[in-house]
């Protein structure tokens, strides 16, 4: 592994907490840290791996807060955490055949839908009304772990995002969708890492410092949100989904 210049290596560290910071809460930290990846100079592919190894670091540090905050759904996270793991591995495989182009437009409407009803429905997410799952929706929401998992391994910006809109609209006010979405983004993190790490598309010189300032943003981020509560975290949602919508018109326009 080589060592890379103090110069590259702060970049990292900065982009990486940066990331981590609002990926812990709402997603979209690929936004930030997959072109910073790319700046470097790493290949796309490469930028794709190496960015799912430093952000499992910090996925895996706001899962661990925000279970031992007591909002985790354990017994739905148990049903769902593997089905986001399977389709990111997949996801993984598919990205080395398919153009990621062909996803981006549709992206765009889910993530303009997703933004218009946050704003013009300001009581939503404001209360808990979850109260479990019947057969039906445990089944879609199944499929839904499963589809965006595999967005995840495939492509990924925005991905934490739609998982936290999919668990809001089972009931959950936004902590508690954003601390169960975390748990689903780690699963398809994990699963994403070992997928790219075993077709070697991780380049580690870069992965290691930025996956070290990801753990304390995404620690930061996570207790911030805890105690910031749900005040904090609908603002931060809505700013980062006009963010992932800007980026995502660009790239495709431009």
């Amino acid at each position: 592994m080589e060592f890379l210049d103090l110069g590259t290596t702060g970049f990292l560290i900065f982009f990486g907490f940066m990331a981590a910071f609002i990926d812990s809460v709402v997603g979209g930290g690929g936004l930030i840290s997959v072109p910073a990846l790319l700046w470097t100079g790493l290949p796309p592919v490469m930028a794709l791996g190496t960015n799912k190894c430093a952000a499992v670091m910090g996925s895996m540090t706001s899962f661990i807060t925000f279970v031992r905050s007591g909002k985790v759904d354990v017994w739905l996270m148990k049903r769902l955490f593997p089905l986001s793991f399977i389709g990111s591995a997949l996801g993984v495989f598919a990205v080395q055949l398919l153009p990621s182009a062909i996803l981006r437009p549709l992206i765009v409407v889910m993530l303009i839908a997703v933004l218009l009803y946050s704003i013009f429905k300001k009581d939503w997410g404001k209360e808990n009304k979850y109260i479990g799952l019947s057969t039906k929706m445990l089944l879609m929401a199944g499929f839904v772990a499963f589809s965006l998992g595999f967005y995840d391994g495939f492509f990924g910006p925005g991905a934490g995002s739609f998982m936290l809109f999919g668990l809001l609209m089972v009931g959950f006010d936004f902590l508690g969708a954003a601390a169960n979405a975390r748990t689903l983004n780690f699963a398809s993190n994990l699963s994403a890492v070992f997928f790219f790490g075993y077709l070697g598309f991780i380049d580690f010189s870069h992965a290691i410092p930025m996956g070290l300032a990801m753990i304390a943003g995404a620690y930061c981020g996570a207790s911030m949100a805890l105690k910031k509560g749900v005040g904090y975290v609908r603002p931060l949602f809505i700013i980062m989904t006009t963010v992932l919508i800007g980026k995502l018109v660009y790239d495709l326009f431009f």
